[in-house]
């Protein structure tokens, strides 16, 4: 876990769960920076203990990975059971692709791929159910990086829904938030991703890297505005939320 300065300990902290050692935190952190709160990443993959309570933090995020929700490594098991303790403190959680699936099957849902074996890997569209209206403007198209999906929690409100995976954003209790897709992902992230992971591109339904690229330009303005947006809703500035 990372280190605190005498500076970053006067902010109100979020915890960020990553998964792998040079995953970062992308625009999500930048944002919360920019609303006040520090940032504190665990990566519990590679060792890192996750805190047995969020006494010390603002809310937490977990964000996504190239593993499944459905693996038998420790830590994912630890994740899927660590799950309890926003839930059971109601602090803010916010769960993204691999994240979002944890939190799911943490309350009873299952974490499948697509019956025809289809994948989202670029930008696909999204619509907002009529509670995800109420709530917020949703972008048209959203960016997605994902082989498998997740069940809606009982007890859980869809939020927003799409074609190949029906369930993309819901809502559990009053703080519990999950997202199928990544508007975390900036400029610099999506070159990344596109190069490392080239080989994704041949799977059924996978867009090409041209497709990523001409996609931000079209659809990214609006997924920035929801991201600033949902945040606020989510947690809000720092020094208005507990």
């Amino acid at each position: 876990m990372t280190d605190l300065s005498s500076t970053s300990l006067k902010k109100p902290r979020i915890l960020a769960i990553l998964h792998q050692e040079g995953s970062v935190t992308g625009r999500v952190g930048m944002h919360l920076e920019r609303m006040g709160y520090h940032i504190v990443t665990c990566r519990p993959a590679l060792g890192e203990p996750l805190p047995e309570t969020l006494e010390q933090y603002a809310g937490a995020v977990m964000f996504g990975g190239p593993m499944s929700a459905n693996d038998p490594d420790d830590f994912i098991k630890r994740e899927i059971d660590w799950m309890d303790v926003p839930l059971r403190e109601n602090k803010p959680f916010f769960g993204i692709c691999l994240g979002a699936q944890i939190l799911s099957k943490h309350l009873g849902g299952h974490v499948t791929g697509h019956e025809r074996e289809e994948v989202e890997i670029g930008y696909y569209p999204i619509r907002p159910t009529n509670e995800g209206a109420q709530l917020i403007d949703w972008p048209g198209h959203v960016y997605q990086w994902h082989r498998e999906g997740f069940t809606l929690p009982t007890d859980a409100t869809l939020l927003a829904t799409g074609e190949q995976y029906p369930n993309q954003a819901y809502r559990y209790g009053e703080n519990a938030w999950g997202v199928q897709f990544h508007s975390e992902v900036n400029h610099w992230m999506m070159n990344r991703w596109t190069t490392k992971a080239w080989r994704r591109f041949t799977l059924p339904g996978a867009q090409s890297r041209q497709e990523h690229l001409e996609g931000r330009i079209r659809h990214d303005p609006p997924v920035r505005k929801w991201l600033e947006d949902f945040l606020h809703l989510w947690i809000g500035n720092a020094g208005k939320t507990g």
